[in-house]
Order: C-alpha cells, then structure tokens, then sequence
C-alpha cells in the first residue's frame, strides 16, 4: 500500500522503516482551532454532521489546505457506532458525549446489539471511499477503545474520577467483562469497515484507561484490547495504540498491540521509547497547551521533541492529546514547517 500514495511517510514511519522527513498530523486537526471549521460547523449536532458524508469530507480535508500535513484524520467521533446502533447520545458543547439513561448494571447490557456497519452506519464507509480519492496522503480511521467507550456508557458522560467505573469493575466484575466483550466487537467492525472502505491506517483511542492502575489494566481491560488488534492485525494496514496519562501503562499497551504507540507530554518521549522498546514505532509528544504560548516556546519544546527522537526510524510527530480550540493556526501551520525542516534527511 505504501507505493500507491505520493507521500507515504506516515506508513513507513509506522513500519519503522526510513523516511525524508518526520511524518506529522495532529489530533483533532479538523477541528475548532480553525475558523473555517467554526463558520462551516456552527451549532450543527457532531453525531449529525458525521452522519452526512459530503460534509465530513469538507471537514477531513480542511486543516490540509492550510497546512502540509502527512496523515488525515477522518471527521468523526468515538461514540458514533455506539450512536449507530441506538445508545441514547448526544454531544453537549462544553461537556462531551451524554448518555441517559447510563449503563450501570446487568440489564444494561440488553440496551447493546452488535453493529452491522453496512445497515448500520453505512456513511462512515462512503466518506471513507469518497476521501481517498482526494488524498495523496495517508487517511487515518479510528475508534474509541472497549475501556474508554464504556466509561462513558458507565458515567452517562465526562468524569474526573471515574468513581462509577471502577464501583462496576469492583462489584460486578462478569458484568464489567461482559460490557467490554460486547464493546470489543462492535470496535472491530467498526474499524474493519473503515479498513475495507480505504482507510490507511487505524488508530485505537483508549484515552482514559490512564486512570487505572496497572492490575486492573492488564486483568480487566488489557485482554479486550488485546482483542481488537488481534482482529484487525490481518487487514494489511499499521494501527495505533494511544492513550493519555497512560506512562505507567505503556509496555502493556505495547503487549496489548499496535505498530505504532501514542505518548502524552507527562514522559519525555526517549524514556516513553525505552519502556515501550524500539522494536514498536512511537507517536508524540508535544504538550498541546504549548500552543497556546509564544512561538519561542512551542520551538524550543518541539525541538526538544526531535532530540529525543534522535531521527530514529519510527517516530511520528503529534501533540500529546488534540488540539486545543484556541490554538493560533499559524503555530500549528510553523509546526508542520519546522518538524519538516529540522528532520529533512536524504530519501529513503
């Protein structure tokens, strides 16, 4: 797959194998940091825009007109399968993903039913066939990972202790692996849909498995992880593995899976290599509040970035987490310039 796209960076780098120059993309790219996002979003429901595909090609392609960026992420959300088979969510603004009424015991379950991508959410597969045939870049597609999708099923939304999580994984352990179990394969179909569709590569979100500790990761999460990527490792493209506060966590993502694996800013990104080995790619680290600072500062701390990657096969540039909705375009635009330039070695 890699010769049938003009810039084919990020799938070499994923593959751990030369590059020109360092790939770079950023979470949340197609996003509210850009104005033309917000004119053309405006109070529009997420869940509803990413349902129209014409639309979620105009938002995919935005931020790549502004800027020479090595990866597209598709316009979508995590919670649009679980939307797609009839969980009750909408997305307030400020807040995130809600669910009423929320999951919190057995008979929850039966509120959950496989996904049939094709009957199902057949939009997310033709905005998929409909931007690679636009993209001389790789397309990213992605999904929530079982843990995160069911913290927010569990909490009815946002939560900063993710008390009743844990009060489920703790009192109801069968039900706690049942709702994984059930969530594990909906994300496989989820993303073998975008796989077969056209998508490049797939990234896996497990954004809040941070929060536990490493027993319980690896004893009640670690194996529906492992799961997914064992299902989609067949499919011929590299996958992701990314999560955030996950330091303590990231030689058992790295045994969970994924070609490639994402590091917030709480590690330096030499040490977060070490942990996870140089025999995986690794994906990071710039703290995406620097962006919201002077210039001088996202230079400096983006070099340093560089430095610890050292222009070591496997290393894909990205922020810690997505990008922050007040960031100045013009960073993000100098970003992609400099990471380019301080990283620009003979072709492969």
């Amino acid at each position: 797959m890699t010769g049938l796209l003009p810039n084919d960076r990020l799938l070499r780098a994923l593959r751990r194998r030369p590059v020109d120059s360092t790939p770079v993309w950023f979470m949340r790219q197609a996003g509210r940091s850009l104005p033309e996002y917000r004119a053309r979003r405006g109070d529009a429901d997420i869940l509803e825009t990413c349902r129209r595909p014409e639309e979620v090609v105009e938002l995919t392609l935005q931020p790549l007109r502004r800027m020479p960026l090595d990866a597209a992420i598709l316009f979508s959300d995590i919670m649009v399968p679980l939307h797609a088979i009839g969980v009750p969510i909408r997305i307030e603004a400020g807040r995130g993903p809600v669910i009423e009424p929320p999951l919190r015991d057995v008979s929850g379950l039966e509120r959950l039913r496989s996904l049939e991508p094709e009957t199902d959410e057949p939009y997310v597969a033709e905005a998929v066939r409909l931007l690679v045939k636009e993209l001389e870049i790789p397309l990213i597609g992605f999904a929530g990972a079982p843990f995160t999708l069911a913290s927010y099923l569990i909490e009815g939304g946002p939560s900063r202790t993710f008390g009743r999580t844990k009060a489920l994984l703790f009192k109801e352990p069968a039900v706690f692996d049942r709702l994984l179990g059930v969530l594990a394969d909906i994300v496989v179909a989820h993303l073998r849909a975008q796989v077969e569709a056209g998508v490049h590569v797939v990234q896996l979100f497990d954004s809040w498995a941070g929060v536990l500790d490493r027993d319980d990761y690896r004893d009640m999460v670690m194996p529906h992880t492992a799961r997914v990527f064992e299902a989609i490792a067949g499919l011929g493209v590299p996958a992701i593995h990314f999560g955030v506060g996950t330091s303590h966590l990231l030689d058992l993502m790295r045994d969970a899976g994924g070609d490639g694996i994402g590091v917030d800013h709480r590690l330096p990104l030499d040490d977060a290599w070490r942990v996870i080995g140089h025999d995986r790619a690794i994906q990071g680290n710039l703290d995406p509040a620097v962006l919201l600072g002077y210039w001088d500062a996202v230079e400096r701390k983006a070099e340093d970035v560089l430095a610890r990657a050292a222009l070591r096969d496997g290393h894909v540039f990205n922020l810690g987490h997505g990008v922050l909705p007040d960031t100045p375009v013009e960073h993000l635009q100098r970003l992609v310039d400099l990471v380019h330039a301080e990283t620009e070695r003979p072709a492969p």
